[in-house]
């Protein structure tokens, strides 16, 4: 669905690059999560991938055009959350009477289901709103707009707990075969029940780009005071329970994921972790 092509971005002339030859591919159908410490380009790449920011070499290709061209035939189909953003002091009926025609699937009664969940109906003044509730608002139209790529910048900072639980359940409620979800965040207990695909990034590398059923049949993640598995263990934290430890799977059930324990792994040991991914995209040849 979406190429980036050995992209390479600096905000001014002369400053280090927060991008350099950078690569990476979105399929459709699929919810990703965007993952990388901060500084490590994450929101700059999601500008660059909605044709926000131009590149100083490279380029983003959505649906086989470049989306730095900005024309409408990828505008009215993907749609970007930034983390900061501002909406203008005006009825929500208004606000969507001017903005839901750029978006041909955009859907009303969508946009009100979304709401309810988060407790809100249409009848609202943006101008009266916390941020908090404005997060909300913007969140629905985005998935009412029913765009093939939405990409979401922090989408659950500001958020209370049941906004949360919500907003988990409304993207799985959004997803088809033909949308594709890019989600960065820090909040990663936030997503990660959601998520079909993690992607780790740290200056200018993807250290992992993987699926969660690759990461599953790969990788064990449990909670043990059993001393003895620390010596078998790729990554490990103290924990209440003793630790909490990323074993290999030797075969046996698969365990969920523990996102947190994935990135700490993924940056302290980026070369075994690429070895390991690896070894098993050259087996799927």
């Amino acid at each position: 669905m979406l190429q980036v092509e050995n992209l390479t971005f600096s905000y001014a002339r002369g400053k280090k690059n927060t991008l350099s030859n950078f690569s990476l591919s979105i399929e459709k159908g699929k919810v990703y999560g965007l993952l990388g410490k901060n500084g490590a380009g994450k929101s700059t790449l999601l500008c660059l991938m909605s044709g926000l920011l131009t590149p100083k070499s490279g380029r983003v290709m959505y649906r086989d055009v470049d989306v730095r061209r900005r024309l409408p035939i990828s505008l009215r189909d993907m749609f970007f959350v930034p983390e900061e953003f501002e909406l203008p002091s005006v009825s929500l009926k208004s606000y969507v009477k001017y903005n839901a025609s750029f978006y041909p699937r955009f859907s009303y009664e969508d946009l009100e289901q979304y709401l309810r969940m988060f407790g809100m109906d249409t009848d609202i003044h943006l101008g009266q709103l916390s941020m908090g509730q404005k997060k909300k608002v913007f969140m629905s139209f985005a998935l009412a707009a029913n765009t093939s790529l939405l990409l979401m910048d922090e989408p659950t900072n500001g958020l209370d707990i049941p906004g949360k639980s919500q907003f988990r359940k409304m993207i799985a409620m959004g997803m088809n075969d033909e949308r594709s979800i890019v989600v960065s965040t820090h909040q990663v207990r936030d997503i990660d029940r959601i998520l079909d695909h993690v992607v780790i990034m740290n200056e200018s590398s993807v250290l992992l780009d993987a699926s969660m059923s690759d990461i599953s049949s790969r990788l064990l993640f449990v909670e043990s005071d059993d001393r003895s598995l620390l010596s078998s263990a790729i990554y490990a934290l103290p924990s209440l329970q003793g630790n909490l430890l990323m074993l290999p799977n030797e075969g046996v059930d698969e365990t969920p994921v523990n996102i947190e324990l994935l990135f700490g792994a993924v940056l302290e040991k980026p070369q075994l972790m690429a070895e390991m991914f690896h070894l098993q995209n050259e087996q799927k040849l």
